[in-house]
């Protein structure tokens, strides 16, 4: 199996407060307008990191056929299952002909619950009604 994802990086955050020595203003640099959007596909497998690419932008429709096309086909195998979210960008025209050429499987997840509870970015409750977040429980009030 080979789990796709991506992530993004905009250079338009600055930080907004940092520190220096007593009495002395706190200077950065930031881009001053020049704002980037940089994105980073990868698959994983078990025994890590397989057809990482960079996009110097956001990832779209073209973006990823081409990585699909480029850069994932080559290191796929026969009998290989790629698991990928529901972005527009992965269910375009290509892709899953591409995948299939290889000698792969496409699986989508399915689509994230409208349901705030069943939400992985939620902490969830358990029997006594502590909430587990990163190991440290809290009532919730």
């Amino acid at each position: 199996m080979i789990f796709l994802d991506e992530s993004g990086l905009s250079t338009k955050l600055a930080r907004r407060c940092g520190r220096a020595p007593k009495g002395e203003r706190c200077q950065a640099a930031i881009p001053q307008g020049h704002w980037k959007t940089t994105t980073f596909i990868a698959g994983l497998r078990t025994t890590g990191l397989d057809a990482p690419m960079l996009l110097d932008g956001p990832m779209n429709a073209e973006g990823f056929r081409a990585y699909v096309e480029q850069v994932l086909r080559p290191c796929l195998k026969a009998g290989d299952m790629v698991v990928m979210d529901n972005l527009p960008a992965h269910k375009v025209d290509g892709v899953r002909q591409t995948i299939e050429q290889a000698g792969a499987h496409l699986l989508y997840l399915p689509p994230y619950s409208p349901d705030p509870r069943l939400r992985e970015d939620k902490p969830q409750p358990d029997r006594n009604g502590l909430c587990q977040n990163e190991g440290v429980a809290s009532r919730r009030g």
